[in-house]
């Protein structure tokens, strides 16, 4: 489980606007929405958590999920079982099909960037600051905050305005 946090170029409030602590977005921001929950059809193994699009970035939570044999690769096995190298094989293989991460985003903002930009009327102007924040998440406490913090970011935006932190 990863949270990521995209900004936009320039921190540029391009996705709308909070009005009495809720995001309003706009068309530009519609565009955010469709193309983050287009992640799941366009990726095989990712599945998405809590997001939420703020006037200048986006926060959410994926899931990039792996089948029984790859979930069980860090049990170590001490074995002598001549199939102990097919199921290693298969581990593998199964890593190399789950998407990465970096894949995931730069078609999300790849895809997101070509509507914006359709929106907007422009053509090729960057949408997105270079990169993307990520941290992996732990189920349990860790995934409830995180949860939280997506939940109540429109509600603090105008604090973080007052103090030029723009989270």
């Amino acid at each position: 489980m990863y949270f990521v946090t995209v900004c936009a170029e320039g921190k540029a409030s391009l996705f709308g606007a909070i009005e009495r602590g809720e995001m309003k977005l706009n068309a530009a921001g519609g565009a955010v929405v469709e193309a983050w929950k287009g992640i799941s059809e366009r990726f095989s193994g990712v599945e998405l958590d809590s997001f939420v699009v703020m006037p200048n970035h986006f926060h959410g939570v994926i899931f990039i999920l792996s089948d029984g044999i790859a979930r069980n690769n860090d049990a170590k096995s001490n074995s002598n079982d001549p199939d102990e190298g097919a199921a290693s094989s298969a581990r593998t293989k199964d890593r190399a099909r789950r998407p990465a991460l970096g894949k995931i985003m730069r078609s999300f903002k790849s895809i997101s960037a070509i509507r914006i930009n359709e929106i907007l009327g422009r053509k090729g102007q960057p949408v997105w600051q270079r990169n993307y924040f990520e941290r992996i998440v732990r189920r349990g406490k860790d995934l409830g905050d995180v949860r939280r913090y997506i939940a109540e970011n429109p509600e603090r935006w105008m604090d973080d305005q007052e103090n030029g932190t723009q989270k």
